[in-house]
């Protein structure tokens, strides 16, 4: 085991969000990620366009439950509207539990569970923070296809995710500024090379145009960059 930064270590190629993860998870993540809270308000400023009275909303991946908890208290004046939290790690759920418990007036619930098996409701927006680029490759279509057809029709998919370069030259530029980014941010280069290689074939992203590939292939024709810094970008789809 490697210590990865934040108290968290990590084997290579085997990098884990269950476990002792979940204790330093937020402090890790927000360091790690580019504009990390920016984007949990940007997120909360576009639900005011899609979500209404007796909208269902969820979050994918939704970890602890931090954005979850925000977007159901943005708009906890919107009758009826539910949120609706979901990871695959019951250990990311069981801390999302425990800090719902201080929001006893939130329409919101989590489940542990892989988001294939998950039985859905018709959604009027889905939020996929930094989640789906841990999917397996082989199955990640399927998943965009499933969120696009539990959209109802107007309804807005939020996806943020690590993109890579669009070539070679470029993903040697975004690498080394995200570097710089982990240096600034206190890690040292142990900790940037041990995560690296704890992340060996669990993190696989996709081009700022693989991403757009995969939303067109499941339905998904506008569809607009909100957010973009280094190698971090987020995209508005909607149905």
């Amino acid at each position: 085991m490697k210590k990865v930064g934040d108290g968290i270590q990590a084997e290579r190629a085997n990098w884990k969000f269950g476990g002792e993860t979940t204790k330093s998870f937020d402090q890790h993540v927000r360091k790690s990620v580019p504009l990390y809270l920016e984007g949990h308000n940007l997120i909360c400023d576009i639900s005011d366009f899609f979500v209404k009275d007796d909208s269902v909303v969820y979050e994918i991946g939704c970890s602890t439950g931090t954005l979850s908890i925000e977007l159901a208290e943005h708009n906890k004046l919107k009758k009826g509207a539910r949120f609706i939290g979901i990871d695959i790690e019951e250990d990311m759920i069981c801390v999302a539990n425990k800090k719902l418990e201080k929001h006893t007036d939130l329409n919101l619930s989590f489940f542990a569970s892989d988001i294939l098996d998950f039985e859905m409701e018709p959604a009027d927006m889905i939020v996929s923070y930094y989640t789906v680029q841990f999917i397996r490759p082989s199955v990640r279509q399927m998943v965009i296809d499933k969120l696009y057809k539990m959209l109802n029709w107007g309804g807005a998919l939020l996806l943020f995710e690590k993109v890579r370069g669009a070539d070679a030259r470029f993903q040697d530029i975004l690498t080394s500024l995200y570097t710089d980014y982990k240096i600034r941010m206190g890690y040292t280069a142990e900790d940037i090379v041990a995560k690296s290689r704890s992340l060996k074939g669990v993190l696989e992203p996709f081009s700022s145009q693989g991403n757009i590939d995969m939303l067109k292939r499941a339905g998904f024709v506008d569809i607009n960059t909100i957010q973009k810094y280094i190698c971090f970008e987020g995209f508005l789809a909607i149905k």
